[in-house]
């Protein structure tokens, strides 16, 4: 479980550093959506595998990552 979710985080934070040439975003996913944002709905679902859960902690984004790795 915790290697899926180490994976997930690292693939990530590969696919939001490597933006095409041209492209209009600087460090953040092209669809509009942050990468503190992904990362809590990875944390949240590994958690609690809730939907509901994901889609709340997906809108607080990196203060729900920060509380997941402080309260694990």
């Amino acid at each position: 479980m915790k290697l899926n979710l180490v994976l997930s985080i690292f693939l990530i934070l590969i696919l939001a550093s490597c933006s095409g040439e041209g492209s209009t975003s600087s460090g953040i996913l092209s669809g509009g959506i942050g990468l503190g944002s992904l990362i809590a709905v990875l944390a949240s679902w590994e958690r609690n595998k809730s939907v509901l859960w994901a889609i709340l902690h997906f809108l607080f984004g990196w203060i729900y990552v920060i509380y997941y790795v402080i309260t694990r």
